[in-house]
């Protein structure tokens, strides 16, 4: 196994992701603010679907659509997806289930070297809140990099204006209700089915969305057109990285992402006191519109990067640490 060689937090802040920000322009979002998308079409989201996660429920592994020719799975999962089928057309047709989304678009820019300032109105004068990104601290090969979502965004000093984006989805509204009922019923097939077709409109709307993002609304890829395989293996410019993912594991962020888009009396999602969302079926995350903007994992932090976060965001040392258990090497 390769020995891992840690950073210091300032080594790795000095090999951060470089971007020409002088021969950059960046897009502006055609409405800044929320908007928000009140019982959108169930039938819409269907063609996003991405159902290689929907067997993987039923513990069937296999690639989608490869999985209903598998010599040893294909009968059983064909089944499952004519049932799902099935019930999609009746959750659409009944209208059991809504959805529902906020958006936002905002003035930012990269402040300090790993947080990023949203700031109130296009004067850019008053800041509404930070974004508190962390940083990957293992010494990368061939010369890579160390990410942190906060290099996407340009800084002050460019004489480039920036900006961030935001989402919160849900197509949950009414899976409790109907699951509570086929319980009553006997009928958990049902029940699990209905959650897993919840779970898949969700990512489906976000997916959906994150489209109409970048071809309408922050308009800076007007003529994509792209397969929904090309969608679900995300062949397009721009990342939507969710708060408690790889690239931003603190899930405490998501208590800023829902401040910003009023996101539980806007489209009804609520968090937990751990961040969870209810209901279930939901999706929350950030845009970053720049071309080099791309996912990664964060992975393990050095307690010189936890001590820095918990400072930046005026926590005690052990709240972070807490949060960030699966990422502490220490």
């Amino acid at each position: 196994q390769a020995k891992i060689n840690w950073l210091t937090l300032e080594q790795a802040r000095t090999n951060r992701v470089q971007i020409d920000w002088g021969n950059y322009t960046p897009p502006v979002p055609n409405k800044l603010g929320i908007e928000v998308f009140e019982d959108y079409p169930l039938e819409e989201l269907v063609e996003c679907i991405d159902w290689t996660p929907f067997f993987i429920t039923w513990e069937l592994a296999g690639k989608y659509p490869d999985i209903l020719r598998d010599k040893v799975v294909g009968e059983h999962a064909s089944e499952l997806h004519r049932d799902a089928l099935a019930m999609l057309q009746r959750i659409i047709d009944e209208k059991l289930l809504t959805a529902s989304a906020t958006i936002g678009f905002w003035p930012a820019a990269r402040v300090g070297a790993d947080d990023i300032a949203v700031y109130t109105d296009e004067s850019r004068s008053e800041v509404r809140v930070t974004l508190h990104q962390l940083r990957q601290q293992t010494e990368k090969p061939n010369g890579k990099p160390n990410a942190s979502l906060a290099d996407f965004i340009a800084p002050p000093d460019s004489g480039v204006a920036d900006y961030i984006g935001g989402f919160c989805v849900t197509t949950g509204h009414g899976v409790d209700e109907l699951a509570s009922q086929f319980e009553a019923e006997h009928d958990d097939y049902s029940s699990i089915m209905l959650k897993a077709l919840a779970d898949r409109l969700a990512e489906s709307f976000a997916e959906y969305l994150h489209r109409l993002v970048r071809v309408e609304l922050w308009g800076y890829n007007t003529t994509e057109q792209l397969s929904t395989q090309e969608l679900i293996r995300e062949r397009y410019r721009g990342i939507r990285p969710a708060p408690g993912y790889p690239a931003c594991p603190d899930h405490t962020e998501k208590g800023t992402l829902f401040e910003l888009l009023d996101a539980t009396a806007t489209c009804g999602v609520s968090l937990s006191d751990n961040y969870a969302m209810s209901p279930a079926a939901a999706v929350s995350g950030f845009y970053y519109a720049h071309p080099e903007s791309h996912y990664f994992a964060v992975g393990k932090i050095g307690r010189d990067q936890v001590e820095d976060l918990a400072q930046r965001k005026g926590v005690p040392i052990a709240t972070m640490e807490r949060w960030l258990r699966p990422n502490l090497d220490y």
